[in-house]
């Protein structure tokens, strides 16, 4: 798979980034043992294909788009219908939703409640739910945003009590390639093979998604 390169709307901002499962990171002032250590990170089977982390879009889709976000980020939340949007005209991308709770402990007990919720096949209402307010949560809210999605709260107690351990861990991965990437924030995203940190908008990220499917041609 080709490296990474920081997307930016300036050229001058491009810069490889990783060689993903090639051996090598190209991360500026890296040592050699935290290459070593990204590089186990920043494998393609852990970024783009973890079989616990929820997708979204096109599951066949030829482009791949990976976000990490916090349920109590407000930037997360006004890019997440623009975003969709991109997702679903296009038709043809693969969104993965990474969960990476960097705003303190409720986005930690946001998504790992979200998570929960997957067991139950409920993931995706839980993350609409969550991202669709524009107060910042609270633990009762959260459980009434969830309750009023249709989640068995009954069952998402049971399920955060037996896959606890798994959640945790999922979490941890994530947190762990955000940092190997060099993210600072949410929302994160990687475009096939560009890394874009922030904010686009509709038009930019059609932009990057076209940039994408032609850098994967080459």
């Amino acid at each position: 798979m080709a490296g990474f390169e920081t997307k930016g709307l300036a050229p001058t901002r491009r810069a490889a980034l990783t060689l993903i499962g090639a051996g090598a990171l190209a991360l500026t002032g890296a040592s050699a043992r935290a290459a070593t250590d990204d590089n186990e990170v920043l494998t393609e089977a852990k970024v783009l294909r973890d079989p616990d982390t929820p997708v979204a879009g096109n599951p066949n889709g030829n482009v791949t788009i990976v976000e990490w976000s916090d349920y109590n980020c407000p930037y997360c939340r006004k890019l997440e219908p623009e975003l969709r949007q991109v997702v679903q005209d296009d038709g043809k991308v693969r969104l993965v939703m990474k969960d990476w709770p960097i705003l303190g402990p409720v986005s930690v007990t946001a998504a790992r409640t979200a998570l929960a919720a997957k067991f139950q096949d409920k993931y995706h209402q839980a993350h609409d739910a969550l991202m669709g307010v524009s107060s910042r949560l609270t633990e009762p809210r959260i459980n009434e945003l969830l309750a009023a999605a249709g989640v068995d709260m009954d069952r998402l107690k049971r399920d955060l009590a037996g896959h606890g351990s798994d959640i945790d861990a999922l979490l941890k991965r994530n947190n762990e390639q955000a940092e190997a990437f060099g993210f600072s924030g949410t929302p994160s995203f990687i475009v096939g093979k560009y890394r874009v940190p922030g904010v686009l908008s509709m038009t930019e990220f059609e932009q990057v998604i076209a940039d994408a499917r032609k850098a994967k041609m080459n």
